[in-house]
């Protein structure tokens, strides 16, 4: 189900405009796409963000009423405000439930980790652009992390895509692995120091013609 947004048009350009149009509590933004003539609009901050903050995110399936017109739309270039984060703009793309669109999903973990201190999960891309038509983009692309094992990976072609959802990423592309932890890393590291040690000649013992170590006075 779609959240419902309704714009109102007719507003004024420009930067002295919008920020009063911001003070009152609406964000300013532009709707166009699919033969729609670009249309100037703003919509209520609340609710926009309420819409917005639901599982699927900025991918979530509008229905924008336009000038009593409904319009099947999803926010797109967002731009937030440099130190608050707050929207201070949005595009509103007209998309068809029917037709697929592109869009970039979280990559999240889940599950539990058997790997104790030893080592760690990195997730090496956060969000894949996946083809999808806009009802069944997934709120996330899932890894389970239970079945990592150290120096394990996996790779764009082992995700487990839902039904009608694609990529066109690398397949051989890695989007997790699993590294092992800077103490684990730094205590191998001394173990190998030690066993150069062991291993090394004793002070003072030469090796001789036969090979074998020869000692002073010897």
């Amino acid at each position: 189900m779609s959240s419902r947004l309704v714009a109102e048009t007719g507003r004024t350009l420009g930067s002295r405009s919008t920020n009063r149009l911001r003070a009152t509590g609406k964000i300013p933004g532009v709707l166009y796409g699919l033969g729609v003539t670009p249309t100037p609009l703003a919509v209520d901050a609340r609710e926009l963000r309420a819409a917005l903050r639901g599982d699927h995110g900025t991918n979530a399936v509008l229905t924008l009423d336009v000038d009593g017109n409904e319009h099947v739309a999803m926010a797109r270039d967002i731009q937030r405000h440099v130190t608050r984060g707050t929207v201070s703009h949005v595009d509103f793309v007209v998309v068809d439930r029917n037709i697929s669109v592109s869009a970039d999903v979280p990559v999240t973990l889940v599950g539990d980790s058997d790997l104790g201190g030893s080592a760690m999960v990195d997730v090496v891309v956060s969000s894949l652009t996946i083809n999808a038509k806009p009802e069944s983009i997934p709120a996330a692309i899932e890894v389970d992390q239970s079945e990592l094992a150290v120096g394990s990976q996996v790779l764009v072609k082992d995700l487990v895509l839902p039904e009608g959802v694609t990529t066109e990423v690398d397949p051989d592309e890695v989007v997790v692995r699993v590294l092992v932890s800077d103490a684990t890393a730094e205590l191998e590291a001394i173990d190998e120091e030690a066993a150069e040690g062991e291993a090394a000649p004793e002070d003072g013992a030469e090796a001789g013609p036969d090979g074998e170590g020869e000692g002073e006075g010897a």
